[in-house]
């Protein structure tokens, strides 16, 4: 099976060794989008809620740059907080760019992110045949 290279400007590039996102066959997966501006690729700002919404609108970002791909193709996201407080915050928000049936996902604080941001998201997204 082959693999192919997604890639968008409207979400931040990578800054390391990986692609925004991999399809191979009908599955595409996801690397972490954290809450960088792509036409700045600087941090949205220190709070929370604007770094969530803006993480969720890179996935989104990397989600539609795939032939008829959307938020609601995602089966799987993964959530990273530096601060399980904020789960609440994330549950609202992510209320906001979802439809149901909402996907799988996983929720877990970790001690650190890159760019000392607060949260991150990957996940993998399943495209009709």
């Amino acid at each position: 099976m082959s693999k192919s290279v997604i890639h968008t400007d409207k979400a931040p590039k990578a800054i390391g060794t990986y692609s925004q996102a991999i399809k191979s066959g009908t599955t595409v997966y996801l690397s972490g989008q954290i809450p960088l501006v792509p036409e700045t690729m600087e941090v949205i700002s220190e709070d929370f809620a604007e770094q969530a919404h803006q993480v969720f609108k890179n996935v989104q970002a990397v989600c539609e740059a795939v032939d008829e791909g959307s938020l609601n193709h995602l089966v799987k996201v993964n959530i990273f907080l530096t601060d399980l407080s904020n789960f609440a915050v994330v549950n609202e928000i992510m209320s906001q760019y979802f439809k149901q049936p909402y996907p799988a996902r996983a929720a877990v604080q970790i001690s650190a992110l890159p760019k000392g941001v607060q949260i991150e998201i990957d996940g993998v997204m399943e495209l009709p045949e």
